[in-house]
């Protein structure tokens, strides 16, 4: 995957159900960097990953059928 990538953020504690945003860079350290929009300003966040789910904007080309996920 090659950054800077669109994402949509999921994080409880913020509130944040499928926000837009731009992934920057994974850290070592336990975080993402991404840039994400309020308002008209865009707006540097560093989030935990252990709390914060994301979700790639662009859905995948490829689907293999077979693959099941588990609840």
């Amino acid at each position: 995957m090659e950054l800077p990538v669109d994402v949509l953020i999921h994080n409880e504690l913020l509130s944040m159900r499928g926000k837009e945003g731009r992934l920057l860079a994974i850290h070592s350290d336990g975080y993402y960097e991404l840039t994400v929009r309020f308002g008209e300003s865009g707006h540097r966040m560093m989030m935990p990953i252990a709390t914060t789910v994301l979700i790639l904007s662009e859905a995948e080309e490829e689907w293999e059928a077979g693959v099941e996920v588990e609840p």
